[in-house]
């Protein structure tokens, strides 16, 4: 569904919306009667809608919809008990009773924890999810990857952008609780960036803060896992390739003996002194001044076959921390994951056995 089309804008017209997409999405032969505001049970509970299919054979399946205008990780553990809730007078009535959160848009956030549970779903841009087990269904379409109506001038939320990876880096190096005026202080970002990134982390329920109080439970996991969708080494840094003949080894003799290079090691060679995944092939390196470094390392200009990359940065943040480590400086745990997740070939391999890693031993690296 392309952003021209028009917005949604009350909770009905999310709910007929999404209802048209699912009916237009139907096997052949399947046939669908829909109810809107429903009244279930004696305790005044009302379903937004309900949608009775009938199979081609005859067997039949009730859809029960809960609309929102919009929907946030937070909001979603109350809202699918409420529907769970809310479908158990009709338990019986059908060989299966399938709940569906709908919304104007559903990010991938939410979609994926939605997923992971279970719980299909329907979004007005077309986001479709819906499986049943009896009569067997299994609808699956992608929509938009951004929200379409996202108002002009309104910041873009996220983890995009110098701020935000300090903010990240400031929560996941180091372990809870930590005030939000601390979090800024520790670092580096303004007190304005730390919060916008602190109420997005909430809504994602990736943090947990005290009422006006400090964050006190991080999931830092899934928190490199989502900076990942905003951060990617090669995406958000100026990176170029080069060829080393004498192979990765010459690089890191040549930083050991190398004087007034600010760098930091990352990638494969920052996660194999921590977690061995297969030798190296590629050097990932952050570096000040990339161009200052080539003839100091002995590195080659290539259009293909590169088994080194400098990266220069405007994320500061990835030179902070760093570990030092058999005469070398490497970026810190954290750093190096995110990496990973974003490198090339087998790195978000390595990426996600480095995460294993660091969560076995969350006290070795966590400050």
């Amino acid at each position: 569904m392309g952003s021209t089309a028009p917005a949604p804008e009350r909770e009905a017209d999310v709910l007929r919306r999404c209802v048209a997409l699912l009916e237009d999405r139907l096997p052949s032969g399947w046939q669908a009667d829909v109810a809107e505001e429903v009244p279930l049970g004696s305790a005044g509970r009302r379903a937004d809608a309900v949608v009775d299919l009938t199979a081609s054979d005859g067997s039949r399946l009730v859809l029960v919809f809960e609309a929102r205008r919009s929907v946030v990780v937070r909001d979603l553990p109350a809202m699918v008990g409420g529907l769970e809730t809310v479908i158990a007078p009709l338990l019986g009535q059908a060989a299966q009773v399938v709940p569906v959160v709908t919304a104007r848009y559903l990010g991938p956030s939410v979609r994926e924890w939605l997923q992971e549970r279970g719980v299909s779903y329907v979004d007005a841009t077309g986001n479709i999810r819906i499986v049943a087990d009896n009569p067997a269904l299994y609808l699956r379409d992608t929509g938009a990857d951004r929200d379409p109506w996202r108002g002009p001038g309104r910041p873009r939320a996220g983890l995009h952008g110098p701020p935000a990876a300090r903010v990240v880096r400031g929560l996941v190096d180091f372990a809870p609780p930590v005030s939000v005026s601390e979090l800024a202080r520790r670092s580096g970002a303004s007190i304005g960036a730390t919060y916008r990134v602190v109420e997005f982390l909430e809504r994602e329920a990736l943090i947990e803060r005290e009422p006006r109080g400090p964050v006190v439970t991080v999931q830092w996991r899934r928190i490199l896992e989502r900076w990942s969708e905003d951060y990617g080494f090669l995406r958000s840094n100026t990176v170029s390739g080069y060829l080393q003949p004498r192979g990765i080894p010459a690089v890191l003799d040549a930083l050991r003996g190398s004087t007034g290079l600010r760098y930091a090691v990352t990638g494969s060679l920052a996660a194999q002194r921590l977690a061995p995944y297969a030798p190296p092939r590629l050097a990932m390196l952050y570096l000040d001044d990339p161009a200052s470094a080539v003839d100091t390392l002995g590195l080659r200009a290539v259009d293909g076959g590169a088994n080194v990359l400098l990266a220069g940065t405007d994320h500061d943040v990835v030179l902070t921390r760093t570990v030092e480590a058999d005469g070398l400086r490497f970026v810190a745990p954290s750093q190096a994951a995110v990496d990973l997740l974003t490198a090339p070939g087998r790195g978000p391999a390595e990426g996600h056995a480095l995460l294993d890693w660091m969560q076995a031993h969350d006290a070795g690296w966590r400050r």
